[in-house]
């Protein structure tokens, strides 16, 4: 009986191997198979001590074999590893890492996502005579081993909503909270809340978590990954992977794929070789922490001391994460920081933190993010001027901070108080002088004509049509810049002509004098960003900053620096992000632009670095800050998890300059998909959209590969994002000026200079 579960362990393991290496079955592999049918032909005549010593000697073989075939896996056989059936799940390391656990959330597949898993757990350690039960709660994607229900650990909005939630349940219950990577990606839905939507949340809460986060990372497939990965430490397995794309997914887009065709793999391994997607790569660029050694090939279940090693690492970080914030500098915290792993079990802290230590928690993890990704992006700006914008900086910040904290405060104490008085003032006054006067006007009456008319006028102002009686409330017709496409002699005809019988229209008067709008149905023609930045943000006058930072080719992605020089030199741009400040009727403005024309408008690490500093200025001059998406193709897959990592480094910009009092807007044009919008867009209180606008996950092709599902026509328009609550407002081309100024009247933000 033995030898028959040793025998069917020896076929198990060759299958795994022939699974990993695919189609690349090489000498190894056919010696490892000719070896065991060998011994499968002959284990009918031979004794049982010889059978079990062939079998020692296969074992041994294998052992050796596996050895030296982890050494020559590609990026591609990890990719392969993390995605099979045999890989560790979730499930397998709450039994074996943590000493007890119970699943809360749903469970198996009558959970509300079998895909996200919440546990609560608990390490029990020893001090002294007396055992501890230091408190979890462990959140992360479950495939399971072929679980079908378990959708591959691709989750769903409302899976990512519950996550958060229990994150919000450990901050409240002062509890770290270890997250668990193991998804290939989101699933593409638009349901409420919606996959992008709810990853921004996801974001915008983590970046200010009050709790210690700890993250594995096993297969990290972008915004999926992202919406639990903002962490204190993160640890990545060593046969994981991280990217902004499956190595498939950027072998369609690169061999311009179509209708279903499928990449060649010579093609795909190419790709996962040049997104640089290992643990070693993920290192080196400093996007994790530390790897964790795996068994040769990968980790699977009944690698019992791999789940001590996990079990160690995970202390070990926690314990440091806690050791960083402490206020008082203990001898273990120093131990912890010089200690390896391998002593963490015999190491105790308490991970309970104070107040101000939670706060330093935070102030650490946001600095950690905003130190990443330098290397990827190309920094024109001289020494001199570097300075000269630093010490800018300084100055803005000290004149913000005695102006509107030390002696705006005060200022804003007197406003209120004679504020007040006045009130109390006028109500005296109204109660004693109101029955004097009437009873003047019974003995005498007067004449009060005049006070009647007046009465009358302003009875009419606030009960008229805002807009005067020549027609709709629309800017004038004499636009700053008009589109090129005026100057055609040529008609064009409304795609919603045969539903509204709208009159073929002339091209200059559509992009001229309508500014690219069906004067008919209302219908918004595609138009150029340069029409909205002097039309809308009088960017003629304004100040660009950051103009010297470009976007690079960091990861040496083939014929990607050819394709860069070609768009730099056609849309005259260093990246896809303009920032600028502008004065738009009067109330200065912080203003970040997203052009469709450089590369679908797609962000890496230049494109967010200028975001980031956008909103850092912004803060410091206590000015608003408006986002305009022409339109974003989502994350740049050329520069991968340097383009990933500006999800949650762009969000906690925007957390802290909102979390400072900032008003933050959105105003989404044309198509707005992805990571963006899964991130520090989305993240918005106050997000708006342009007619005709498409807002989203994913995109309508994208979404019919990854689900089956054909999606309607209309799936991604405005007005379902309305629907759902992804944005707050849909506005006309030609008023987006009028609304703006009038939001910046109206919504949040309680550190603007101008309120």
């Amino acid at each position: 009986m033995d030898a028959e579960k040793r025998i069917q362990g020896l076929k198990d393991r060759l299958t795994y191997i022939r699974d990993i290496f695919a189609s690349k079955e090489g000498d190894n592999v056919r010696l490892l198979a000719t070896k065991l049918d060998d011994l499968l032909n002959r284990e009918n005549k031979i004794s049982g001590s010889v059978l079990s010593e062939e079998l020692d000697r296969l074992e041994d073989l294998f052992a050796f074999s596996e050895r030296k075939l982890d050494s020559i896996l590609s990026p591609m056989d990890r990719v392969r590893i993390v995605r099979h059936p045999q890989r560790i799940c979730l499930k397998d390391i709450l039994e074996n890492v943590y000493d007890n656990y119970i699943e809360i959330g749903g469970r198996g597949e009558f959970n509300i996502d079998p895909a996200m898993l919440i546990a609560r757990a608990y390490f029990s350690r020893r001090v002294g005579g007396k055992v501890i039960n230091q408190m979890v709660m462990v959140i992360g994607q479950e495939k399971g081993h072929g679980e079908a229900f378990r959708n591959g650990g691709s989750v769903k909005p409302w899976g990512n909503a519950k996550a958060l939630h229990y994150m919000k349940v450990a901050e409240i219950e002062s509890i770290p909270v270890h997250t668990f990577i193991f998804t290939p990606g989101a699933y593409p839905v638009e349901d409420w809340p919606g996959a992008a939507q709810q990853i921004a949340r996801n974001l915008y809460e983590m970046a200010a978590l009050k709790v210690p986060v700890i993250s594995v990372f096993s297969e990290g497939g972008s915004g999926g990954a992202e919406a639990i990965g903002l962490a204190d430490r993160r640890i990545m397995l060593s046969h994981g992977y991280y990217s902004v794309i499956s190595p498939e997914g950027a072998a369609a887009i690169e061999g311009g794929l179509r209708g279903g065709a499928r990449a060649t793999p010579e093609l795909i391994e190419k790709c996962a070789t040049q997104l640089c997607i290992t643990a070693e790569d993920n290192l080196k660029n400093g996007y994790i922490d530390r790897v964790l050694q795996e068994p040769p090939l990968g980790a699977r279940p009944n690698h019992y001391e791999f789940f001590r090693k996990l079990r160690r690492e995970l202390i070990q970080a926690t314990n440091e994460a806690v050791s960083e914030v402490k206020s008082m500098k203990l001898y273990r915290a120093m131990v912890i920081r010089a200690s390896k792993t391998d002593d963490a079990e015999s190491i105790f802290m308490r991970w309970s933190l104070s107040s101000s230590a939670l706060d330093r928690l935070v102030e650490l993890r946001q600095r950690k993010f905003r130190g990443m990704s330098h290397h990827a992006r190309l920094d024109g700006t001289g020494v001199l001027k570097r300075i000269a914008v630093a010490t800018k900086g300084a100055v803005w910040a000290i004149h913000s901070f005695f102006r509107y904290d030390l002696l705006g405060r005060q200022k804003k104490r007197l406003d209120a108080m004679f504020e007040d008085l006045g009130a109390e003032a006028h109500l005296i006054r109204h109660k004693l002088l109101l029955p004097l006067k009437r009873a003047v006007d019974r003995i005498i009456p007067g004449n009060n004509v005049d006070q009647i008319h007046k009465g009358e006028e302003v009875r009419n102002k606030l009960t008229r049509l805002s807009c005067p009686e020549d027609g709709a409330c629309l800017v004038g017709s004499e636009w700053l810049w008009t589109s090129p496409r005026c100057q055609e002699d040529r008609t064009i005809s409304c795609p919603n002509a045969r539903i509204h019988q709208c009159p073929d229209l002339w091209a200059p008067d559509l992009f001229g004098d309508f500014a690219g709008v069906c004067p008919s149905c209302g219908h918004h023609f595609p138009m150029e960003y340069r029409w909205y930045l002097e039309n809308v943000f009088a960017y003629q006058d304004s100040r660009e900053f950051n103009r010297q930072i470009e976007s690079i080719n960091p990861l040496n992605y083939e014929q990607f620096d050819l394709k860069l020089d070609k768009t730099k030199e056609k849309t005259g741009l260093k990246s896809a992000c303009i920032t600028f400040e502008t004065a738009m009727d009067g109330i200065e403005t912080v203003v970040a632009v997203l052009c469709a024309p450089f590369r679908g408008g797609s962000v890496g690490a230049a494109e967010g670095e200028k975001f980031i500093r956008a909103a850092e200025r912004a803060g410091r001059k206590r000015l608003p800050f408006i986002a305009y998406v022409h339109g974003t193709a989502g994350i740049r897959i050329q520069e991968g998890v340097n383009g990933v990592i500006q999800m949650p480094r762009c969000t906690i910009a925007v957390r802290r300059y909102i979390d400072a009092g900032g008003l933050y807007l959105v105003l989404y044009d044309t198509n707005s998909y992805a990571g963006p919008v899964a991130s520090f867009l989305g993240c918005s209180p106050y997000q708006f959209a342009v007619q005709s606008s498409n807002i989203g996950f994913a995109g309508p092709g994208v979404i019919t590969e990854t689900t089956g599902m054909s999606i309607a026509p209309d799936y991604h328009r405005a007005y379902h994002a309305l629907s759902r609550g992804h944005i707050h407002g849909i506005w006309d081309r030609r008023e987006a000026k009028k609304n703006l100024h009038q939001s910046l009247l109206t919504m949040g933000g309680r550190n603007l200079y101008y309120r």
